[in-house]
């Protein structure tokens, strides 16, 4: 099968060359299950985990006994979310979040209300930025917890984390942040952050595996288990661990250390230049704030085209998307370009190139020239 360029690395990132060398050995060789402490096949596991846990944890400024695994950013912004929930359980609860978060945070939102919880969602401006001042008038006494993602995976918008980690401590409230999109492209760290959902399959590494970093040594309390069965990963989260997708989480880790500041510039000029030539096309405009944003992302509308037939032509000579990954099965427009008030026709006919290791500048040029006939033609036609 001939693939399209694919543009779409904040959907997914493909495994590096290295990550899969790092994880062969544990499917064959090196087999034993984690958990099996009497005999060497369960040392050999114990002992990849564990220096996979390190690895990661150098990446966010972490200790590696504050990683819990899980399958995914999903599992652990629902363990996040309903475990803190659960801990409370019986108490009158308030929680803060974003119009614009990931559908994993507001569907947990949702689910929490369905079952008592107040939960205030914080409204962006056209660029996609919260209101620090609005944010602080919404805690009210009962607030439990702020959660606010690190970087919107559609827009690339980068929030002021450090700001809200201060804002939640002053007031002693547990803050959890969806980092996904952030970690392994920007410098992350985990100060005044006490709980913070991250995956691997968004930095090269694996499907089906990612982490929650849980502050120890801190006087909030930490969320409650959502699966049991055995105690694993210090009762937070209970299952036989992935092994190969944990060893590969974790050498990742190890590359996105030494690689993503040089990445990080190359990329942003490759993004600026693939803005460039489309913003030349007439009805084309950027959304999100340019002050704040990973260099990988972009967000274009193009008016005057209809937003299904655009990403279905898009997508036979470009991979891109016309939002989250999780959403992209629904005709409905972005609930993040919504929340920025943008129209529901601008807002179906937006796409979200997201650029990564393999993106070159002839591999550039090429999209911009594939997007533009497309957009010429469906304009013409």
């Amino acid at each position: 099968m001939k693939y399209p360029i694919y543009l779409d690395h904040n959907a997914t990132t493909p495994c590096s060359e290295e990550v899969i060398a790092a994880m062969l050995p544990f499917f064959g060789a090196h087999f034993g299950n984690a958990a099996s402490k009497s005999h060497p096949y369960g040392w050999v596991a114990e002992q990849a985990v564990e220096d996979a846990r390190e690895a990661i944890a150098q990446l966010i400024g972490a200790k590696s006994k504050e990683l819990i695994f899980t399958s995914g950013a999903t599992e652990s912004l629902n363990l996040a979310i309903k475990g803190v929930f659960d801990l409370f359980s019986g108490e009158k609860q308030h929680y803060i979040t974003c119009q614009t978060e990931h559908k994993a945070v507001l569907d947990s939102m949702a689910e929490i209300e369905q079952r008592g919880a107040e939960v205030s969602y914080l409204h962006v401006n056209s660029d996609g930025e919260v209101d620090l001042s609005l944010l602080e008038q919404s805690i009210q006494p009962h607030t439990k917890m702020i959660c606010l993602m690190w970087a919107n995976n559609e827009t690339g918008v980068i929030h002021p984390i450090q700001e809200v980690a201060q804002i939640a401590d002053k007031h002693g409230i547990i803050f959890l942040t969806d980092a996904v999109q952030a970690v392994g492209k920007i410098p992350v760290s985990t100060q005044g952050v006490h709980l913070m959902a991250l995956s691997a399959h968004k930095l090269y590494g694996p499907k089906g595996v990612g982490a929650l970093y849980v502050r120890h040594n801190h006087s909030l309390p930490k969320p409650l288990a959502q699966l049991h069965g055995g105690g694993h990963e210090k009762g937070f989260r209970s299952g036989t661990l992935n092994v190969p997708g944990i060893v590969g989480f974790g050498k990742a880790a190890q590359l996105r250390i030494q690689e993503m500041t040089e990445e990080s510039n190359r990329l942003d000029g490759l993004r600026n230049r693939l803005e460039k030539g489309l913003l030349e096309l007439p009805g084309v405009h950027r959304n999100g704030s340019m002050k704040n944003r990973l260099a990988h992302v972009s967000n274009l509308s193009f008016s005057g085209v209809e937003g299904e037939e655009l990403l279905l032509k898009v997508n036979q000579q470009v991979a891109v998307s016309s939002g989250s990954a999780c959403t992209s099965i629904s005709p409905k427009p972005s609930h993040v370009l919504q929340a920025m008030g943008i129209s529901s026709d601008l807002g179906r006919a937006s796409l979200r190139f997201s650029l990564g290791k393999d993106t070159r500048a002839e591999t550039v040029e090429h999209a911009v020239s594939c997007v533009k006939s497309v957009i010429e033609q469906l304009r013409n036609s």
